[in-house]
């Protein structure tokens, strides 16, 4: 396995070129995005950031995912990466970012260091513009979730991301409504929509800068 140091440099120069956006975030897509015309942003919708946050333990590379607790809400129950909607005093969605996390997830903002951004998406049905934020560590964090918005983290390795095996599809019901979609199988979690379509990204992401 490539090691860290190398690894964060390749990515932070890969960052800096143009990104795989739509074409990557369609594979992961459910029927119904690909095939309605969705909404776009508006001067309603509310800008978020999530962090995509690496870490080395055990010759190992990490990022961490988050479990929402079961709430009657668009995402309740659901993985995602830590993150939320932007607040007044952020100056910018990189502080967003980094301030969710640290609320969320407990992570040190003074331990991360910035690499760069993926594509904003678009999410319809909570009317949200969210910006991936990725970022690192040098080591692993000491984890200390705010129960009421994450009900565990979850630590995936990157050999885990990176296997196409993972991949699957199936009809989900959400809400009562029956949503046919791509997903990622991770662990035993089933990681589809906005989440799956940044994981999509960054695995381009990923594997363009090892060519």
């Amino acid at each position: 396995m490539i090691g860290f140091v190398p690894f964060i440099e390749n990515i932070k120069k890969r960052l800096q070129e143009p990104l795989p956006g739509r074409i990557a975030h369609e594979k992961m897509a459910s029927d119904a995005r690909l095939k309605l015309k969705m909404p776009s942003p508006s001067e309603r919708t509310r800008e978020s950031a999530v962090l995509i946050l690496f870490y080395p333990q055990n010759d190992k590379i990490y990022i961490p995912l988050i479990l929402r607790p079961q709430y009657d809400g668009v995402h309740g129950g659901q993985m995602a990466f830590p993150g939320g909607r932007a607040e007044k005093e952020d100056e910018n969605l990189v502080r967003t970012a980094m301030r969710e996390a640290q609320e969320e997830i407990g992570v040190r903002l003074t331990d991360v260091k910035i690499l760069g951004k993926l594509t904003k998406l678009f999410i319809p049905a909570s009317n949200f513009y969210v910006q991936p934020v990725i970022g690192f560590m040098s080591h692993k964090p000491e984890f200390y979730p705010d129960a009421r918005e994450v009900d565990k983290v979850v630590e995936v390795t990157l050999d885990e991301i990176l296997n196409p095996e993972i991949i699957g599809r199936k009809v989900l019901n959400v809400r009562g409504v029956e949503v046919d979609a791509p997903f990622y199988q991770i662990q035993e979690h089933v990681v589809w929509g906005a989440t799956a379509m940044m994981i999509a990204e960054l695995v381009a992401v990923l594997e363009s800068s090892n060519n």
